[in-house]
């Protein structure tokens, strides 16, 4: 199983959960932007893609902030082969008016199902993605949703480097049942 971290603007420093994350999942791959300072929606999908076609065999990929956005388009709008599932981590709200200006490039966002399991992790206080949206959001993509309380956009500045429930839902979401299939994440909450 090949393991694809998608890091959002600035990338994902050495502290934050996706390194960790990294450092300890086999088959670990981390998509590499040209410029993680100014999210482009096509040069992020084709870094994607570049990085996906290197790969054989089942992979599940783990996105945060504008990579949680990248994941959902790319799964949007292509057909995996390989792709068993993702984890999407506070997506941003791209098309939000309060979004920084270097984010809204990666708009629009897609509101259609995604054809693998997914599980979005929001916070209630995330000041990129307000919890209306996040809810539209993962009801759009067909996702199942779990809420962090107080946690920001889960990222370093809020205390999310080592951060278990990550690692515990990307095993769960790739063990394998008797089927072949890939269990979906816990129940919807909300």
């Amino acid at each position: 199983m090949h393991h694809v971290l998608v890091p959002g603007w600035t990338g994902s420093g050495p502290d934050h959960w996706q390194s960790h994350l990294e450092r300890t999942l086999p088959g670990a791959v981390r998509v590499e932007q040209v410029d993680w300072d100014r999210v482009d929606r096509d040069a992020w999908i084709a870094a994607l893609d570049r990085t996906l076609a290197g790969l054989e065999g089942p992979t599940f990929l783990i996105g945060h902030s504008c990579g949680s956005v990248t994941i959902a388009q790319w799964l949007a709008e292509r057909r995996p082969r390989t792709v068993v599932g993702a984890l999407l981590v506070a997506p941003a709200d791209v098309e939000s008016a309060a979004a920084p200006e270097a984010i809204r490039g990666q708009a629009p966002l897609p509101l259609r199902a995604l054809p693998v399991p997914t599980h979005v992790v929001v916070s209630d206080d995330d000041p990129f993605l307000a919890r209306p949206r996040a809810l539209l959001l993962a009801r759009a993509w067909g996702s199942t949703i779990e809420t962090v309380p107080r946690a920001g956009h889960i990222a370093t500045a809020d205390g999310y480097g080592v951060w278990p429930r990550a690692a515990a839902l990307v095993r769960q979401m790739t063990r394998r049942q008797p089927t072949g299939r890939v269990p979906q994440a816990p129940g919807r909450s909300g």
